[in-house]
């Protein structure tokens, strides 16, 4: 649909009936021995819609750190960062209101309820449409510790600020006011900035605003800064000021982003060359000075360059330098200048800035590759990674959540993104999403709609739906897929070539669309690897045929370029020659690599481990074809020498994973697995196991940690009979079908998960249930509590034998689940792992199994930092005896929470276990060594 120019201005004036003049007086003093800002300020605010408003609202950011229950807060602690909530009083900060007055008169206000650093004002009398308030506020800010958003005052007394003093919220026919939650997303009108901060001598002030009058007084500096349609007034106060400003006639860049150690002339070429770049798409930048600081850089860095350690240079340093510089200065352009929620309409700022960096990079570096100089390394360069391009990252990143199941749709509100998906997921999306457009509409109408767009539109209010109708006004072609689709759904692109029929002059090909979108593709045909035509397929219901010049073409490709972020590509071509065309070759690869969609991949892995005593270290070779991407269907094969056992030992698996979108059911796998190891000095256990697994979310808010699993197994176990243990029982060889319903929600400051389990096998049957909570409180007082019930339903078990008996201390671990490096050691130091599982005791009792039933209940406190306090109780039963109750208490050394911890008996059923003989046999250890568990603690700040 394409509007006529009339029609378009009109549908983006429309909103905004006039423009607003808002002015912002401010006198500030700046006490930072005692980190207060004292501020007198005076706001003049139009309203330009066409309501009258007797109520209006004011962002007071610098209250968002005022408790440890502010939406702030929160958002700190979903991340699993303790900082903020076990921070001293002294550490966070505050707002004070000592009046706001109108007209001299006092105005009626208070803070939002859960909303504290929104303010609701009640005018004396109602504001027109089109006329002012001016209203005056007094108060006191207390500056907040730096480490927490990175603004605030850091250890050092220096003063980085944003958003340190309160704004008119914006009112566009809705008020438009949010809390702050560390997004840096502030929404507010542009108004003309005045600020005269008074603060101690031996401090250097950077602002972006302009200098207009400075006055040195005895103990102190006075400064005037103005500014004329601000967004941004960013103010760092440092004793050691290392930015530097790099001037040009009538514009200057100040920055302090690491230069890479840089000579200042190759800095100064480079911020040339961004800059121009920049003011070529987008136009001049509106006001004299354009301020960058590593604290954006830190908070939005360039992916990929920061993974590896500083001493690994996989880029050259100019071209590191460049696009962070580039990168940090698209992003505070189009901030400052194309005013739109942040909040709500983010992707249209991302999808800019991804475009651009992206521009910038093909233009001026076009033969870059994502691993840089690592990808002409021996070794190296045959991997599919190092042929990429760098560019190529940006589909990568999007789809390592896209392939997981995790993708949101890009005009989701900013806040309801996870982390990853906020700070790279849906960047990229919009970035490559306007890359697709671009390739789809073709002749640059979309980066000259982009550019025009800025400039059309710099320092006004507008929205996605503006540019929208916009875009659509430069264009014939149909793009309401783009918007509707790509934009606001999660929708993915998987198309293939589903037949081919060749004739001499003519090729007819079926297209099948595997997905529910109405999105295009581009179909290529090639001569080898001339191109040889292209064609946009659009409107692709289910299957839609073809008929097309076949001019020598020997191959159909279809996004031939990879433009389009398919979430498969290995259906996407058709060879026309022979009758086996299709069938990929197998590569074989040494190491996991990127996914190549152009061969049968197989990929081999050197293994050492250390798995348990018996076996010993291990040497061997993982075949698997697992990729960085997720695989729905994915195999693996270990098999291992044993060197103390001198056997051959290993595992094999196979599994297939089905992801459901827009459904709490989002997952369902299910696979086999079978391994071969020793349990004991000299024996081995085979364990086959078919499963599965349907995981369930809350489809509606990923960011929640709710989770629920449902797994359904059967667990077939081949023993070598151990004669010489009673615990390893008479019935070397079993089954167990197991069903276990899982319901957990993960968080740093409340922690609860519980299980039912149920097990049926030939001579018994069970049912266990399992609860644990957690609780962090503000002291850093740490609460754990587990309670544990289990019983038999049926048991016709050897009397004699413990072995499938519920543990009060020790689980024999039947089913081999637990990672017990000495699984059937009754001394030693192995014999003394703590798995926490069934009764939870530490202590080992008299009374360590149960074969009718058995409760128990566990509990461990804070004594200081992470020294805990813990106590057991529970009652066990066994057939012909009466119920024995059982406790044992003792000091619990948290290391690292669930992975690294260390348990010291001290009273029990035993009596005083601390004073009793070899005692050093009676601590138990809880630790962890596999890789993919501690990845969990990094996982589940971003996913």
């Amino acid at each position: 649909m394409k509007l006529s120019p009339f029609n378009y201005i009109i549908f983006v004036l429309l909103p905004f009936v006039s423009l607003s003049q808002n002015k912002i007086d401010i006198k500030a003093n700046f006490d930072i021995t005692n980190k207060k800002i004292k501020i007198s300020q005076t706001i003049h605010y139009q309203n330009t819609s066409q309501d009258e408003l007797q109520t209006i609202y004011l962002n007071d950011w610098a209250n968002s750190y005022s408790t440890k229950k502010t939406p702030l807060a929160i958002r700190i602690a979903d991340e699993y960062i303790n900082d903020f909530h076990l921070a001293k009083n002294e550490d966070r900060g505050y707002s004070v209101i000592t009046s706001i007055k109108q007209n001299n008169e006092d105005l009626a206000f208070s803070p939002l309820k859960n909303q504290t650093d929104v303010l609701q004002v009640e005018l004396k009398n109602p504001l027109k449409p089109n006329d002012s308030y001016t209203i005056h506020l007094e108060y006191i800010v207390q500056v907040p510790n730096a480490k927490f958003t990175s603004y605030g005052i850091t250890d050092n007394g220096d003063l980085n600020l944003r958003y340190w003093y309160i704004t008119p919220a914006v009112y566009d026919g809705e008020w438009q006011y949010y809390s702050n939650k560390n997004l840096d997303d502030l929404y507010i009108p542009k108004a003309d900035i005045n600020l005269e901060i008074g603060y101690p001598n031996g401090y250097a002030l950077t602002s972006e605003l302009d200098v207009s009058k400075t006055s040195q007084l005895p103990n102190n500096q006075l400064v005037v800064l103005e500014g004329k349609d601000r967004i941004s007034t960013k103010l760092f106060l440092s004793k050691n000021s290392n930015f530097n400003t790099l001037q040009t006639d009538d514009f200057s860049v100040i920055s302090n982003i690491g230069d890479e150690n840089l000579e200042v002339i190759d800095k100064v070429l480079i911020t040339e060359r961004v800059t121009n770049f920049i003011f070529d798409n987008f136009g001049k930048y509106p006001h004299k000075k354009l301020l960058l600081s590593q604290i954006d850089y830190d908070k939005n860095p360039i992916y990929g360059l920061n993974f590896l350690p500083s001493f690994i240079k996989p880029y050259p340093n100019h071209f590191q330098y460049e696009l962070k510089l580039l990168k940090i200065a698209l992003q505070n352009y189009l901030e400052n200048t194309l005013l739109i929620n942040p909040r709500k309409e983010q992707w249209l700022l991302d999808g800019i800035q991804i475009y651009y960096l992206m521009n910038y990079a093909e233009k001026h570096y076009p033969n870059m590759k994502f691993l840089g100089t690592i990808a002409g390394f021996w070794g190296v360069r045959s991997f599919h990674a190092a042929k990429m391009n760098f560019n190529d990252k940006y589909i990568l990143a999007f789809m390592l959540m896209a392939r997981t199941n995790r993708d949101q749709p890009l005009s989701m509100q900013k806040d309801s993104l996870l982390k990853f998906n906020s700070n790279i997921g849906n960047k990229y999306k919009a970035g490559i999403g306007l890359k697709y457009l671009d390739d789809f509409v073709n002749g640059n109408i979309v980066e000259n709609s982009l550019g025009s767009f800025i400039i059309e539109n710099k320092l006004k209010p507008t929205t996605t739906k503006a540019f929208e109708a916009y875009i659509k006004s430069q264009t014939e072609k149909d793009i309401d897929w783009f918007f509707e689709d790509y934009i606001n759904t999660r929708k993915k692109i998987d198309f293939k070539i589903k037949k081919v029929v060749k004739t001499e002059d003519s090729i007819t090909v079926t297209l099948k669309n595997k997905r529910d979108n109405n999105m295009p593709i581009s179909l290529y045909s090639l001569n080898n690897d001339s191109i040889v035509s292209k064609i946009w397929v659009e409107n692709i219901d289910e299957n839609k045929t073809l008929t097309i010049p076949r001019n020598d073409a020997n191959k159909l490709v279809l996004n031939y370029n990879r433009v389009i972020p398919e979430i498969n590509e290995r259906d996407n071509w058709k060879s026309l020659k022979g009758f086996f065309f299709n069938n990929k070759p197998l590569q074989f690869r040494l190491f996991k690599d990127i996914e190549d969609p152009n061969y049968n991949q197989v990929f081999f892995m050197p293994i050492a481990e250390f798995n348990n005593i018996y076996d010993g270290f291990t040497l061997g070779v993982r075949a698997y074809n697992k990729t960085v991407l997720r695989k729905l269907f994915n195999y693996k094969i270990e098999p291992q020498y044993a060197f103390k056992s001198k056997s051959l030992t290993g595992s094999a698996s196979i599994s297939k994973t089905h992801y459901l979108e827009n459904s709490n059911l989002y997952y369902i796998n299910y696979g086999f697995v079978g391994g071969y190891a020793s349990y004991a000095e000299d024996l081995f256990v085979r364990k086959l196991t078919p499963s599965l697994t349907l995981n369930f979310r809350d489809d509606d808010d990923f960011r929640s940690n709710k989770r629920q699993s449902l797994s359904f197994r059967y667990i077939d176990i081949h023993r070598d009979k151990d004669v010489s243990n009673v615990l390893t029982s008479n019935q070397p060889n079993y089954s167990v079908f197991n069903a276990r319903y899982i319901h957990s929600n993960d968080n740093l400051i409340n922690f609860n998960k519980w299980y039912t389990d149920f097990q049926i096998a030939d001579k018994f049957s069970k049912l266990s249930f399992n609860y644990e909570y957690r609780k962090l409180f503000e002291s850093n007082r740490q609460l754990n509590i587990r309670a544990f019930a289990g019983a038999f339903l049926k048991n016709d078990n050897d009397p004699n034998s413990d072995y499938f008996s519920f543990a009060l201390d020790r689980p024999t671990d039947y089913l081999f689940d637990y990672s017990y490096l000495g699984r059937s050691e009754a001394t030693g130091i192995f014999s003394q792992q703590y798995i926490d599982a069934e009764g939870g005791f530490k202590s080992k009792l008299e009374t360590p199994f149960a074969n009718q039933w058995i409760t128990t209940f566990n509990a461990s406190t804070t004594i200081w930092n992470y020294i805990l306090a813990y106590g057991d109780i529970g009652l066990v039963k066994n057939k012909s005896e009466s119920a024995k109750f059982v406790y044992d208490s003792g000091i619990r050394v948290n290391l690292v929470t669930d992975y690294f911890e260390i348990y010291f008996p001290i009273y029990s059923n035993l009596g005083w276990e601390i004073g009793q003989p070899r005692y050093d046999q009676k601590i138990r250890f809880k630790f962890t060594v596999d890789p993919q568990a501690l990845l969990g603690l990094f996982r589940r700040r971003w996913f």
